[in-house]
């Protein structure tokens, strides 16, 4: 223990120089999956270390991640192979591995160097060889015969190798044979005719001292190819930096041909590089550090391409790869970030911006400026010339995601092994500009005329080629038609009935605004268009109308004869073509005794006997007109038609009053009496009593204070002012006395009587009473020629006590 502490302190010395220092360890090919191939001690108290391996080159699956275990407060790490690690040297001879230490919040890394040595001794089978599926080789039928197919390559030296398995034909056309240099040869009978053909052939291989392996190679014969294997380009000098790491791509070699191969064939051995020898890619495999290795600087290669199936069909190829000093600093840039703003009109050639770069390796060297897109990653519209930022091309916003910003970096290089760069970022915001008017094409809608509100007509069709494209607002010029349009979507909507008969067509004009598209807020354009809306169907709508919609008549009837009695005259005043109307009584016709011809209203009185009616008769009758065309729905009305028969008989009626005598040749009078009447409001109702009755109030007090002083004159009169008026009154009665014996009167006047006064004895007395008779009298006076009614006259008379008489 106390020999230990001295030791775990010294690889805790070590591991701090980790990040300093490589470490350098040799390997040899033979060592197989679980070897260890370092350890390492650390002292992290009172943390958890962690080791890891972040990577390797060139990649390999060979390594285990590192373990860590503690023992006796010491940390002890291990690195070990892993459980597919296959060694060799003459394909990857060096390993650069890093790791990564860390204790608390200390973290330190480092470099391990593995280089992986050839063992002399290793004699045993490996590979491909050595695995159950073998190793498969492809040849042509059209192989020379006895000559060199494959050599079978194993370490060590003086091998016996043998086929034992069976070559029995026929099968087989003839045996192959192996020398002792591993050289696979085919049989001396060739393989013609062999193709697709697949041989097995199992080998012994006998080393020294009792030693041997078993291995197969299984040998496939292909049809015959018309390859020539060469290769297409050129030689070339290949200049790469000296800091690559071990596995970097140095070049890639290609040749035509069937199946090829590559190899390095100078210089043999290659210490520093190395091929692929399926994809030809050419890889470092040392580092090359020209301080440590000057003869690194430059390296001629010969690299062979050949069949794998006929070696001898091969192509060499010569190139020189230069290993250059690394550059140390990258340039520098002022300013070192570049943001501008730009609107989408700006002409091309504009400048945008403007940068300064140089280079602190080699002051006033040339520099090498690129653009590179992030966003959009493929735009062309900026570009570089001579170190400046421009405007390369039309700046459009209006597509989808074109104008939020431009991301760019301008990556500057120098001219130093290998360039360094040094990347500008660039960020320009292209603003919009409101340039397009937005525009819609002219429409026509149809509608039905019992289309109900809100019902959706069609939509405007808006465009704007300014992006977004649907930023439009939507309006009718005018307000004074039933319809509206939606001002997002553009839909026009029905807000009110429509009648065919007022107006079959509106022609609206749609206003369009456009916003949200310009850097400006307020900027807006607009456009219009023409939309036409036909009311497509004419749809009944109107009931018919009756002028006048009540009648009410007299008419004189005769017995047995057939009357008319009035025309029933309906119409639609908004559709005045519409004519057909059809006519019906539905009420009011007791007895049959009316019918209908069309609009003629006839009464029907064909009884010959009795009973003929004596009195007058009223008939009410409800006359339904409904209309008779094809337009759908049948709307209707009813009339109402009150009629009054009155008998006409040939002899005379006479009256208490007069006789008249009508002739039988009398044609009947039709009478039309039209009543109109006015229906006030309620509150007009209401405020006419209020106001009649306050004035009939005060009339009545008027009165009553008249007729208080009235009584009071009465009673002051003298006897003079009596007898005066009584001389009066008999004068008066004289004079109408006089006046009615002038006309003579077919009715003889009723008796009348005047009240005899009585004299004054000097008491009040009240005015006489006055009686009075009316009688009249009708003439009727026979018709003219062509007359259509008769001419009435009444003649009345008053009788009274004072012989008063009034004629009309």
């Amino acid at each position: 223990m106390v020999l230990l502490r001295p030791l775990a302190l010294l690889l805790a010395l070590v591991v701090s120089e980790l990040y300093c220092l490589s470490w350098f360890i040799d390997v040899s090919e033979s060592q197989g999956p679980g070897a260890t191939l370092q350890s390492f001690s650390f002292n992290c108290s009172p943390y958890i270390p962690t080791l890891e391996l972040l990577h390797v080159q060139p990649p390999t699956t060979f390594f285990n991640p590192p373990s860590l275990t503690r023992w006796q407060g010491t940390y002890v790490g291990k690195m070990t192979l892993s459980s597919s690690a296959r060694l060799d040297a003459l394909t990857v001879n060096h390993y650069e591995l890093q790791l990564r230490f860390t204790c608390g919040n200390q973290v330190t890394e480092g470099r391990l160097s593995v280089n992986v040595q050839r063992d002399p001794n290793r004699d045993q089978c490996a590979g491909q060889f050595a695995s159950p599926a073998g190793e498969i080789i492809q040849v042509r039928e059209t192989v020379i015969p006895g000559t060199p197919l494959y050599t079978l390559l194993l370490p060590g030296q003086g091998a016996q190798m043998n086929i034992t398995s069976a070559q029995d034909p026929p099968y087989f056309p003839g045996p192959f044979s192996i020398d002792g240099q591993g050289q696979l040869w085919a049989p001396s009978q060739g393989l013609k005719g062999q193709a697709q053909k697949v041989f097995q052939l199992q080998i012994l291989v006998t080393f020294g001292q009792g030693r041997s392996c078993r291995g197969m190679l299984t040998v496939k014969v292909l049809p015959v190819s018309s390859s020539q294997v060469s290769f297409p380009q050129q030689a070339q000098n290949i200049t790469i930096p000296e800091n690559l790491v071990p596995g970097s791509k140095v070049a890639q070699v290609h040749a035509r041909g069937f199946d090829v191969r590559y190899e390095i064939v100078s210089p043999v051995p290659c210490r520093l590089f190395s091929i692929a020898r399926v994809d030809g890619v050419v890889r470092t495999t040392a580092p090359l550090e020209l301080a440590q290795a000057p003869d690194a600087a430059v390296t001629r290669l010969r690299v062979k391409a050949f069949e794998r199936l006929r070696p001898w069909d091969s192509a060499e190829l010569d190139f020189q790869v230069d290993v250059q000093s690394v550059n140390r600093w990258p340039p520098r840039c002022l300013p070192a970030l570049l943001v501008t703003q730009i609107p989408e009109t700006t002409p091309v050639g504009t400048f945008v911006n403007t940068f300064t770069c140089t280079d602190p390796d080699s002051p006033g060297s040339t520099l090498d400026y690129q653009l590179l897109f992030h966003s959009p990653a493929s735009a062309s519209s900026l570009c570089l010339r001579d170190g400046v930022l421009e405007v390369n091309d039309m700046l459009d916003c209006d597509a989808p995601g074109a104008c939020l910003q431009h991301t760019a970096s301008i990556l500057v290089l120098d001219s130093g092994q290998p360039p360094m760069t040094t990347e500008v970022p660039v960020l320009v915001m292209v603003t919009p500009v409101n340039e397009f008017s937005p525009t819609c094409v002219s429409r026509t809608f149809r509608v039905r005329e019992d289309a109900r509100p809100h019902t959706l007509l069609g939509s405007v069709m808006g465009t704007d080629l300014d992006y977004p494209h649907d930023s439009i607002e939507y309006s009718i010029s005018g307000g004074s038609a039933p319809f509206a349009v939606d001002s997002l979507n553009g839909e026009v909507h029905l807000l009110g009935p429509l009648d065919y008969e007022l107006q079959k067509s509106y022609r609206l004009t749609v206003l369009l605004t456009d916003h949200s598209q310009d850097q400006d807020p307020t900027c807006h354009r607009s456009g219009s268009c023409t939309i036409t809306i036909e009311v497509e169907q004419d749809v009944n709508d109107h009931a018919p109308e009756c002028e006048p919609p009540f009648q009410e008549l007299t008419v004189y009837a005769h017995l047995g004869r057939s009357l008319e009695v009035t025309t029933v005259s309906c119409r639609v005043a908004q559709e005045p073509q519409r004519l057909a109307f059809s006519y019906r009584i539905v009420g009011g016709n007791s007895q049959s005794r009316f019918s209908l011809q069309g609009a003629v209203l006839v009464h029907n009185d064909l009884m010959l006997g009795p009973p003929w009616p004596e009195q007058s008769h009223t008939y009410e009758l409800l006359i339904r007109v409904a209309d008779a065309g094809p337009s759908t729905p049948h709307l209707s009305t009813t009339a109402t038609v009150i009629v009054h028969i009155v008998p006409w008989r040939a002899s005379t009626g006479a009256t208490s009053i007069h006789r008249t005598t009508v002739p039988s040749r009398m044609t009947p009078l039709l009478v039309t009496d039209t009543e109109v009447f006015w229906q006030p409001e309620p509150w007009f109702v209401v405020v006419l009593t209020v106001t009649s009755a306050l004035l009939l109030l005060g009339l009545g007090w008027f009165l009553s204070w008249l007729l208080r002083g009235l009584t009071q004159v009465l009673q002051t009169s003298s006897k003079p002012t009596q007898a005066l008026l009584l001389n009066s009154i008999q004068g008066t009665k004289g004079s109408i006395e006089g006046f009615v014996e002038a006309p003579r009167m077919e009715t003889p006047q009723a008796p009348s009587s005047v009240m005899s006064l009585h004299h004054f004895d000097g008491r009040a007395q009240d005015s006489p009473q006055v009686q009075a008779e009316i009688t009249c009298s009708t003439r009727t006076r026979e018709p003219d020629a062509g007359s259509e009614a008769q001419e009435l006259h009444h003649i009345c008379g008053i009788s009274s006590s004072h012989d008063h008489v009034f004629s009309s």
